[in-house]
């Protein structure tokens, strides 16, 4: 198993500079086959969408649509899919901020119904009850 840093998966998908990205792309061919196994922190995935969406300027669901490729790639592990999937998902959909977005996932994951938080974010999450102390 071999940990995948954030900037291999932004170089493939922002394609900044075409031989790393062309190597990346080899990467993941490798991993397809079998012939690699590859795991993603999640926090790497918090990265990846900060640098995506604060520096490159991409949309969210351009970064879903990147994020969903690696996702569904057979030995590309995380460390929570489930919980990852929910996030991003909710992140595009819901217009929340990742971090939110992945707290509410964690939370319907382990069936956790509030959070202690002043973010009104998490008001537009179905099935979270937020309050402030």
């Amino acid at each position: 198993m071999n940990i995948l840093d954030a900037n291999i998966l932004i170089r493939y998908f922002v394609e900044d500079d075409k031989d790393k990205a062309d190597r990346c792309e080899k990467l993941f061919e490798k991993a397809i086959k079998g012939e690699v196994d590859l795991y993603i922190l999640d926090i790497v995935i918090a990265e990846i969408i900060w640098v995506m969406d604060s520096f490159y300027k991409l949309n969210r669901l351009k970064i879903k649509e990147c994020l969903m490729k690696v996702i569904n790639t057979p030995h590309i592990n995380f460390q929570n899919r489930y919980i990852i999937l929910d996030a991003v998902n909710t992140y595009a959909d819901k217009n929340v901020d990742f971090i939110d977005a992945y707290q509410a996932a964690f939370m319907k994951n382990k069936n956790i119904k509030t959070v202690f938080s002043y973010d009104t974010d998490f008001d537009k999450l179905s099935g979270i009850e937020r309050e402030e102390p």
